[in-house]
């Protein structure tokens, strides 16, 4: 069976599909994979052996660029035949699934993580909404990454959407991302110049608006007088699509104590210095950084929206606070930091559940069992 699966960048591919990708290659399938240039593509390339090929898809709306784009996904499909065309991102699905129709491609696959028109008013909600009603329509069969996400979906009339396991995209590496030893944490302290005995809030993901990032930070301003030696360590690029005001940005290069290193290739060697991981998000598909940090034996402070309630059990691996409510972060922040018994409590509960219902393997065995579900009847035995 021949497998093409796309997103908007390599980068998306390779980190957060990449156990998955690794799976179908295992259980014997050929697969393919189509996206733009940028991080992570000569690394992908390898993975697929060759397979990889370059189409630009841009992430906001560029009809010109999109027309070429979807031209050269159309002209792969009736090249390479797949039996399955699988995408995920919204660009990359919208694209792949009008190019997959066309090219009569039997089995259209969509995941969606997350409805950026969440947050969106006026004409751009409207098309950007009726482009996911799009996908849905021209695809043989649709997934979103958490049940809360599924029910959302179907209530805003979009349409069945299934979910695979509990959720996730790909699940977890449990043994990447594993409960770091007193020399990890310590190492990952002192490249930082945190202090061992200081408290450590942690943030995975793109440093913008609707990350929770001004929440974030006027949470840690409150909590600096109560917790004493405290410092926020910001892991992610900076989103030039969505710039923070500039009076955010300044602040966060001048606070003392917050650390923003970027984009970093091995994640998990910061978040051994870690203590929480803060997650104050308007939207989420699922938010696997928290399943990630779970698995490290950390508790996820976070926000009580779709997508996060189902990553986070509330109360028993992390805590939950209303969106955009900065003293609810920091009075849910204070007390996970501040008592050792709940920090300790809730990171061993959040590793068990990480292992439990995300291992990566078990989400990829599932993943691979709807393949086959699927082609029953569809395709050729």
């Amino acid at each position: 069976m021949r497998i093409l699966r796309s997103a908007n960048t390599p980068f998306f591919l390779l980190h957060l599909l990449g156990s998955q990708i690794r799976a179908e290659m295992a259980a014997g399938y050929e697969v393919y994979a189509a996206a733009g240039p940028g991080d992570g593509y000569e690394e992908l390339s390898a993975l697929l052996g060759g397979r990889l090929v370059e189409v630009p898809i841009a992430r906001d709306m560029a009809p010109f660029a999109d027309l070429v784009s979807l031209w050269r996904l159309y002209r792969l499909m009736r090249r390479l035949r797949p039996d399955i065309a699988h995408s995920t991102t919204p660009k990359a699905g919208l694209l792949f699934a009008i190019a997959g129709f066309l090219a009569r491609v039997p089995i259209r696959m969509h995941t969606f993580t997350g409805q950026p028109w969440v947050e969106m008013r006026g004409a751009r909600r409207l098309i950007t909404r009726a482009c996911d009603r799009l996908i849905m329509v021209l695809n043989t069969a649709n997934y979103c990454d958490s049940p809360s996400q599924q029910a959302y979906l179907e209530s805003e009339g979009i349409g069945r959407v299934g979910v695979v396991g509990a959720g996730s995209l790909s699940g977890v590496d449990t043994a990447k991302f594993s409960p770091p030893g007193a020399e990890q944490r310590r190492a990952a302290r002192a490249a930082l110049n945190i202090p061992s005995e200081a408290r450590v809030i942690a943030f995975v993901g793109r440093i913008t608006a609707d990350k929770g990032m001004v929440e974030l930070m006027d949470a840690f301003d409150r909590l600096k007088a109560e917790v004493g030696s405290l410092h926020l360590v910001l892991i992610g690029p900076f989103d030039d699509r969505a710039p923070l005001p500039e009076a955010e940005l300044r602040r966060i290069h001048a606070a003392p104590g917050v650390h923003a290193l970027g984009y970093v290739p091995q994640p998990e060697k910061v978040l051994a210095a870690a203590d929480v991981l803060a997650l104050a998000s308007y939207r989420e598909g699922f938010g696997n950084v928290v399943i990630e940090a779970a698995a490290m034996g950390i508790p996820t402070v976070g926000t009580r929206i779709n997508g996060l309630i189902d990553a986070v059990a509330d109360g028993e691996s992390g805590l939950l606070v209303p969106v955009k409510d900065a003293a609810a972060l920091a009075h849910a922040l204070g007390r996970v930091l501040v008592d050792d018994t709940l920090r300790l409590a809730l990171g061993r509960a959040a590793r068990a559940r990480a292992a439990r219902l995300f291992d990566a393997d078990r989400v990829s065995a599932l993943v691979l069992e709807e393949y086959r579900r699927l082609a029953r009847g569809r395709l050729p035995i």
